[in-house]
Formats: structure tokens, C-alpha cells, sequence
């Protein structure tokens, strides 16, 4: 018997599996659908009824689960978004956000189904990691000021612009 390795996100949703696993292939560019599992006349869910979805985007592994209303996503466990540039920003920021998502501050936002999501250009760990301290401070300071992360704008914190 060959067992898969690795680590695949399971993501609980009440009734909405296989909408949100529709709504993040269209969000993410490198994305695939997997098996989608249906309950049977055991139960416990109605006949037909989808039970869960896989489904991969940029290599993560996830199955989305219809389990019901008696668990509820926190900020607590979030996923990140390494972006490219600003343009990555924009789309995921907008994307994520958009029907009902809620923004939140420093590149943090939630989705509609209530799923964490850290939305920040690769850039930004440099420049409020920078070995000069005062620059550094700079820039987290205006990290602190910012929902969606403007990387131009903490460029010009980190210079003392």
C-alpha cells in the first residue's frame, strides 16, 4: 500500500465547501481540482450532498469540508501570500476581499467564509528586518498605519523620505 506524504490543509466550512474551493481556484493562477466526495444513504449528511473537496493552489494541498456550524475560522491560523509587487497585492487584496471579506490591519485581511490571509510583497520582511534599526522602525511604523500593504510607501518610511 503507497501512503501519500506531506500535509494537506483541511479547511471546515458549515455548507460551503465547494463553493470556496470554486472561489479560490478562481482567485489563485497555479491551481487544480481534485476528488470531490459525496455522502451516500449512511449518512449523516442528505444523499448527493458534497462532504468534501480537494483542490491545490501554488502547491498547497487542501480539502474543504462540509462539517457543519459548530466550528468557526480565527485569526489564529492564517495563510500567507508572498507577493511579487504591488500588482500581486492589489489582485489578492481585492479578490479576498471582495463580496463580503474584511480587511484588517498590516496586510491582514479575512475572506467571505471567514479564512485568514496575510497579503504582503516578499520586500516588506526586508525592510522592517533591516539590520539598521531606525530604518527599520520606520518602516513597521508604516506598516502599522496600513490595512492593504503599500510597498512604495514603506520604501519611502525606511528611506526617512
Amino acid at each position: 500500500m503507497s501512503i501519500a506524504r506531506g500535509f494537506t490543509t483541511c479547511l471546515w466550512f458549515d455548507d460551503k465547501a465547494e463553493e470556496a474551493a470554486d472561489f479560490y481556484l478562481s482567485v489563485f493562477k497555479d491551481g487544480s481540482r481534485g476528488r470531490t466526495l459525496r455522502y451516500n444513504e449512511a449518512g449523516p449528511g442528505p444523499a448527493g450532498s458534497v462532504v468534501t473537496v480537494e483542490f491545490e493552489i501554488n502547491g498547497q494541498r487542501f480539502v474543504a469540508l462540509n462539517g457543519g456550524p459548530m466550528f468557526r475560522f480565527s485569526e489564529a491560523v492564517s495563510f500567507q501570500i508572498d507577493c511579487t509587487d504591488q500588482a500581486e497585492v492589489d489582485h489578492y487584496w481585492a479578490r479576498l476581499t471582495e463580496d463580503g471579506g474584511e480587511e484588517s490591519q498590516c496586510g491582514w485581511l479575512k475572506d467571505k467564509y471567514g479564512v485568514s490571509w496575510q497579503v504582503a510583497p516578499v520586500e516588506l520582511i526586508d525592510l522592517i528586518g533591516d539590520p539598521d534599526q531606525e530604518k527599520a522602525a520606520r518602516a513597521t511604523r508604516a506598516m502599522y498605519e496600513m490595512k492593504k500593504i503599500d510597498i512604495a510607501a514603506v520604501r519611502r518610511a525606511h528611506a526617512g523620505e
